[in-house]
């Protein structure tokens, strides 16, 4: 069996995990970014009282800055799963979420739960690809 090396991703760019997990791991020119809620990642602090929309672009960011962290983007997303609190939020998830995805989106689940970290509305995990660069 072979190993191949793994990379633990860690940025104060985004929310410190919040449990025995990695922001991210870069693996055999993949990034592998944990679920991301609304948190501020300036202390970790989160608005209960935020709009799904206002939690939705919190969520973006922060995955968008652990991806940089990791030398990737947005752009080179190719899998995400949308968790929400309640289905009724699809549309207007869906239209953040259509911003931040303009060209070629990645291909995505959007899964109903029961609940979510913190109480949040929305979480988002992805998988990315490194460019050669």
């Amino acid at each position: 069996m072979t190993h191949t090396a793994r990379t633990v991703i860690a940025t104060s760019d985004a929310p410190a995990a919040i449990g025995p997990y990695s922001q991210a791991i870069v693996a055999n020119g993949m990034v592998f970014c944990s679920g991301q809620i609304a948190l501020d990642p300036r202390d970790n602090s989160f608005d209960a009282g935020a709009s799904v929309e206002a939690q939705a672009e919190r969520v973006l960011s922060n995955l968008d800055a652990v991806l940089r962290a990791s030398g990737a983007t947005l752009a080179d997303v190719v899998r995400t799963t949308v968790f929400l609190l309640d289905m009724a939020d699809f549309a207007a998830v869906n239209a953040v979420y259509a911003k931040h995805f303009t060209e070629s989106p990645p291909a995505r689940a959007t899964v109903a739960v029961q609940g979510l970290p913190r109480g949040a509305k929305v979480e988002i995990d992805a998988i990315a690809l490194l460019r050669a660069r």
